[in-house]
């Protein structure tokens, strides 16, 4: 697996810059589970990797607070058999929270006033409405 991930076309993590651990996994899988080390943890440092530029370290950072732990983001994946496929995993799911925590910030929302139908059409509801509420009223009162 020895390769660098591609995050954005500008932004690529260096093999160095990640880190892995393996253990067993659990759950189900035969007499394979007790002895094969499946489980992969990656582990990357948002806070002082080189390879973050420099306007985006702020905006992950800030993103990624509930997922950081002293400034590295811990990636577990363990729903594979094989150890291999779980590295493979976890590298996909680092790179799609990556991306999402990077994307800019959306588009501040301009107000608009309402449009002189819609205000049109909710006169006429809540006429219709009061009108219908008024029907079902008895006729003594």
């Amino acid at each position: 697996m020895g390769e660098a991930v591609r995050v954005t076309p500008r932004w690529v993590i260096p093999e160095a810059e990640l880190s892995e651990r393996f253990s067993r996994a659990s759950g189900p899988g035969g007499q394979g589970v007790n002895t094969t080390s499946s489980r992969v943890e990656l582990s990357f440092d948002v806070a002082h990797s080189a390879s973050v530029p420099d306007d985006l370290r702020k905006r992950l950072l800030a993103r990624l607070r509930g997922r950081l732990s002293g400034g590295v983001l811990t990636i577990a994946a363990s729903e594979h058999r094989e150890q291999l496929a779980n590295r493979r995993a976890a590298r996909e799911r680092l790179v799609t929270i990556l991306r999402q925590a990077a994307a800019p910030p959306p588009k501040k929302r301009r107000p608009t006033k309402p449009t002189r139908g819609s205000q049109e059409r909710r006169l006429a509801d809540k006429k219709r409405r009061g009108r219908l509420k008024r029907e079902r009223r008895p006729w003594d009162e």
